[in-house]
Parts: C-alpha cells; sequence; structure tokens
C-alpha cells in the first residue's frame, strides 16, 4: 500500500538553490490588503515564510491552520510569519477570512517570491508530472539570514517543526 502510495504521489524532487546562512532575498510584494510587504520591514524579527501552492485546499488549509492555530506560542518565541501563494488579493481575502488567518499573505501571481526563493520545480501527483510550486517554509533571522528550510512540511505539525530546528 505505501509503495503505491508513494508511486501515487511523489513529492518534490527540487530543492531550493538557498541554504542555511545564506541572506534572505531582498524582495517585497502586495499583501491580501494590497500593502507592500517587504522582507526589510521583518529586520530585528525572526521571520517564518511558508510557500503553499494554493489557497483553501486541502493540504495548504490543513497547513496555514495549523500556523493559525499555533500563531499566539510562535508569536511568543519571537516569530512573525507570511504566507505565499500564487493566488491573487481576492482569494487570500478569501482564505484568511475563512479560516481566521491572523498573518498576511503575500500575493505571488507574477511568482517574484517564487522564483527569488527558488521553490517552483518538477512534482508528480497520480503518475502525473508537471510543474508547480514545490512546499517549502524559510525560517529567517533577525539579521535577515536563513536559519532552517523546511521542505518535506509535515502540514498538521508545522509549527512543531519550525520550533524544533
Amino acid at each position: 500500500m505505501l509503495q503505491t502510495f508513494i508511486k501515487t504521489f511523489s513529492l518534490n524532487h527540487h530543492t531550493t538553490k538557498l541554504k542555511i546562512g545564506d541572506k534572505a532575498p531582498d524582495i517585497s510584494g502586495k499583501n491580501e490588503k494590497g500593502e507592500t510587504l517587504s522582507l526589510q520591514d521583518f529586520l530585528g524579527k525572526k521571520l517564518v515564510i511558508y510557500f503553499y501552492p494554493k489557497d483553501d485546499t486541502s493540504t495548504c488549509t490543513t497547513e496555514s491552520c495549523n500556523l493559525r492555530d499555533n500563531y499566539a506560542s510562535l508569536k511568543n518565541k519571537g516569530y512573525e510569519i507570511i504566507g505565499v501563494s500564487p493566488d491573487d488579493e481576492r482569494s487570500h481575502q478569501k482564505f484568511i477570512s475563512k479560516y481566521k488567518l491572523p498573518f498576511s499573505l503575500i500575493v505571488d501571481t507574477d511568482h517574484a517570491w517564487i522564483k527569488a526563493f527558488d521553490v517552483w520545480g518538477s512534482k508528480t501527483v497520480f503518475g502525473k508530472s508537471y510543474d508547480g510550486l514545490i512546499r517549502t517554509t524559510f525560517v529567517i533571522d533577525e539579521k535577515g539570514t536563513i536559519t532552517n528550510i523546511i521542505d518535506e512540511v509535515e502540514a498538521k505539525n508545522h509549527a512543531e517543526q519550525i520550533t524544533a530546528a
């Protein structure tokens, strides 16, 4: 059964070119409210940037809600959180409202963030290969340095993965 699942749903074969110890890309973009957010805005704070494929889909919702449910604990540990997907402003607004997400989501319809963090690659689902966003999370320190890259995201336990490093 497990081998069948592995053949049916293959996780990413792509890994980002960014490494722990690298400076995070200096990038900015609009959030769900049309406000410009820049990584420079988060200097002096620990930042979690989680990249996810699509608003209001099963695994993306589970991951986002896990971060929502653990938001107070993450904030108490000094983390700020932003999510990034290729969805538009309206989709992000609906997603945030439906699940009461307490953090901003970056609108990345032009894939600027996805390209800067190198999280686009080949995926295989149910035997079909295609290119898409690879679910990846970056933890960035107060100086803008990447301290952790989570490329095997466990949606139900994502906050724990972030704090375990």
